[in-house]
């Protein structure tokens, strides 16, 4: 473990992410936890310099609302509650919490009302901050004080009298509080006294060097899926291991127009060796039948394991197996909690009992897509590899709702090549973060040629973000729009129907499934 970092309290906030992202810009190292999956005697052990409390979508009233034991302040480290993080402390030192009358969502006026107070170092009396809540502190505990307001909540910023315990009703973590960074930066420097130990140059070369002394002269094998983070995991435990790395690549029949030869062209351009295994039949037949996604993902899943045992007993010597997973895979699936999570990832959770006999190597499972982009443009990878858009590592498994067949696959292929080359056309590739198609399994009625055609529906989904965590759909031009929906309906058969996703994550997810 890092000598100083931060830990962070999960509340199931959309936002939990983003104060893990700030703190780590600012070059101390921050881990995410579920508030349900750790106990005191765990983060003791870990001895963090502060804890953080998130916010979340809850009310410390509700039934089965998410509380935590009082004892957690008995640790003797700072601690910082936002938004939830403030009520649920109000709310276990006796304070009391009601409903807004003035709910607050978005840009607030802050008031300081302890100009000196440590938390606040640096920053003016006013500035903006980002409000979300339905519920504030009323009253606060007798061992609190209050340190800013609003004009509509008056208990906006609050501190213990004597412990180390700050809270804030507002979201420091996002952009838009002008000075949030700020305050987390007086929390995590000024209070907890921690040093900026946390650079990204620094983990590439520990995780080589760990990597190299782990392996030894073992050999690794990596499932390779052509996207930045198996690009980038590859790139890392090459600079390890050298040719003791094998990477392979199924071609599941899933895939985006030419792909396969695409990630032949770019893996020889690295000097990786891989083996391309055509895989098609294996996986449309083993999907015959299927609808639910997750149960799509555990096919895939499945078989992309059961060739790696069989590709692993033709290479001698193997004794690791190693992944592209990153952290925003280990938060979604959220493996400590299943019955919330959102999806599950097909490269988290471990390996399944019959690859038990490997070890995993995860180097990037510690690390947001952000982080992951930013080492490989240290490592000089080039912007091709770097900015290509996510490819989810099922395909079109769950591109295309409802059951699979190579139709369908043929129909998504030209429509998703038909988008590569007009956002190419138009010079927006690079400027947006993640664009597709969805296939419906829904038909409308449609003309083509003066006749009557009977055809599928499809949704144009175009995403902008930062880390893949939250995201706002792209703000396309009618003209660009107008272009794809012209093409696709015109040259792909199969198709006479384009509708655009303008819905942000959250609520939804980037992908459908």
């Amino acid at each position: 473990m890092k000598k100083d970092f931060i830990l962070i309290l999960d509340f199931e906030s959309q936002y939990s992410h983003m104060i893990a992202r700030r703190i780590r810009d600012v070059g101390v190292y921050t881990l995410l936890y579920h508030y349900n999956d750790i106990s005191i005697s765990h983060i003791i052990s870990k001895k963090p310099k502060g804890l953080i409390l998130s916010g979340g979508p809850y009310s410390v009233y509700e039934k089965n609302s998410p509380l935590i034991s009082k004892k957690f302040f008995q640790m003797n480290i700072p601690i910082f509650g936002i938004c939830y993080g403030m009520q649920l402390i109000s709310f276990l030192f006796g304070g009391e919490i009601k409903k807004s009358k003035y709910k607050e969502y978005g840009k607030s006026n802050f008031i300081i009302d302890h100009l000196n107070h440590s938390l606040f170092h640096g920053i003016p009396d006013q500035s903006i901050v980002w409000m979300s809540h339905f519920d504030e502190v009323k009253n606060i505990p007798t061992e609190f004080q209050v340190i800013g307001h609003t004009s509509s909540c008056h208990i906006a910023a609050m501190s213990h009298i004597s412990k180390d315990i700050y809270a804030v009703q507002f979201h420091p973590e996002v952009k838009n509080t002008e000075y949030g960074v700020s305050m987390l930066k007086n929390f995590v420097f000024h209070i907890c006294k921690c040093n900026s130990n946390w650079k990204l140059n620094h983990f590439v070369q520990k995780t080589i060097n760990d990597i190299k002394q782990r392996v030894n002269k073992k050999k690794v094998l990596l499932g390779f899926s052509g996207g930045i983070d198996s690009f980038v995991t590859a790139y890392i435990i090459h600079k390890a291991i050298g040719n003791s790395l094998s990477c392979i690549f199924v071609d599941t029949g899933l895939l985006l127009k030419n792909e396969k030869e695409k990630i032949f062209f770019l893996c020889q351009k690295m000097n990786f060796d891989i083996k391309i295994i055509d895989a098609k039949n294996r996986f449309l037949s083993k999907l015959i039948g299927i609808v639910d996604p997750e149960k799509k993902r555990k096919v895939i899943g499945e078989e992309f394991f059961s060739i790696f045992q069989e590709e692993s007993k033709k290479i001698e010597n193997v004794e690791f197996i190693a992944q592209g997973t990153i952290y925003s895979d280990v938060i979604e699936s959220s493996v400590y909690l299943k019955k919330n999570s959102i999806k599950s990832h097909h490269n988290v959770g471990g390996l399944p009992k019959e690859l038990k006999k490997f070890k995993l190597i995860e180097p990037l499972k510690e690390l947001f897509k952000d982080e992951v982009r930013e080492i490989g443009e240290k490592l000089g990878i080039s912007k091709e590899i770097l900015y290509r858009h996510p490819f989810p590592g099922p395909g079109f498994g769950i591109r295309i709702i409802g059951e699979i067949n190579e139709k369908k696959i043929s129909i998504l292929k030209e429509a998703e090549n038909i988008l590569s080359q007009e956002l190419k056309n138009y010079d927006i590739y690079n400027s947006v973060s993640q664009a597709f198609i969805v296939l419906l399994p829904v038909k409308s009625v449609g003309i083509k040629g003066d006749k009557r055609s009977y055809e599928y529906a499809a949704i144009l989904r175009v995403m902008n973000t930062e880390d893949f965590m939250t995201a706002t759909f792209s703000h396309l031009s009618y003209d660009f729009l107008e272009k794809v929906s012209n093409r696709i309906t015109n040259e792909v058969d199969g198709i006479n129907r384009i509708a655009y996703d303008i819905t942000s994550k959250p609520p939804s997810t980037i992908e459908w499934e």
